[in-house]
């Protein structure tokens, strides 16, 4: 990574090469629907140009602020289904460094568990990361995720996809975000991840969140629902105590049936 007094660049010679067009397309959808986003300002094979990010504190106003503009984000919605990756953008899609599917689904709960549970937790079982009990309980809540249990009426949202805590700047302007993995999915999914690893005045950003478009009744337990996604990623990658989890998540999807 390369820092100037301008740009923030992130090379890699070696990346696949739709890896940074998959980040700059992301961003720029996110943009186009009102999310504070990092401006790109070149993008190529080997490198992505971002606006220089400089550092601030969170407040409770910026977090209601910062609510508020993940709910007009989500509300933009898509052109495909479950799934669809951002307008225009035909190449691969990527969460982190992982491949992850842009196969569309018409159902959020077809889509979520056959496309962003169940292929990497073949790969924490590979890895070692999740055992044999924990499987069980976890194909079992895959299961009724993907028979439609958790489905709403709700259209595909416009959703950040990896909206962990690190991927909030908090700058003088306000909450920036950056690095999405930025698809058509359920909105409680980005509010679950913000949830999961701790975002500062997460009840103001829920806040602002709902003066922009109210959550469904029960969201506070469907939290772990959409958390299955990024803690099946992580124990893809990060070890067992992620499939701990991941497990434990799954055991809270279990007790909603």
């Amino acid at each position: 990574m390369v820092r100037s007094s301008a740009l923030f660049t992130k090379r890699n010679p070696d990346a696949h090469p739709d890896f940074f067009a998959a980040e700059a397309a992301g961003l720029r959808w996110l943009g186009a629907a009102g999310a504070p986003v990092v401006d790109v300002i070149d993008v190529a094979q080997d490198h992505i140009d971002l606006e220089r990010l400089m550092s601030g504190r969170a407040d409770p106003a910026a977090a209601r602020v910062l609510g508020r503009a993940l709910a007009t984000m989500h509300d933009a919605g898509v052109d495909g289904g479950f799934g669809c990756p951002p307008d225009g953008f035909a190449g691969q899609i990527f969460i982190g460094r992982r491949p992850m599917s842009s196969t569309q689904h018409s159902r959020w709960g077809e889509f979520y568990a056959a496309e962003r549970v169940v292929g990497f937790v073949r790969i924490a079982v590979d890895a070692g990361s999740v055992s044999t009990e924990q499987l069980g309980d976890i194909e079992r809540a895959c299961g009724a995720v993907a028979d439609g249990t958790f489905d709403d009426d709700a259209a595909p949202a416009r959703i950040h996809g990896d909206l962990w805590n690190g991927n909030v700047v908090w700058t003088p302007r306000g909450a920036v975000l950056i690095d999405p993995a930025a698809h058509g999915g359920h909105r409680e999914t980005d509010l679950a991840m913000l949830a999961l690893f701790g975002c500062p005045f997460l009840p103001d950003v829920i806040a602002g969140y709902c003066d922009v478009h109210p959550l469904r009744p029960g969201w506070q337990e469907r939290v772990p629902l959409h958390q299955l996604h990024p803690l099946a990623v992580h124990a893809a990658g990060y070890g067992p105590g992620y499939g701990r989890q991941l497990h434990s998540a799954a055991r809270e999807v279990l007790r909603l049936l």
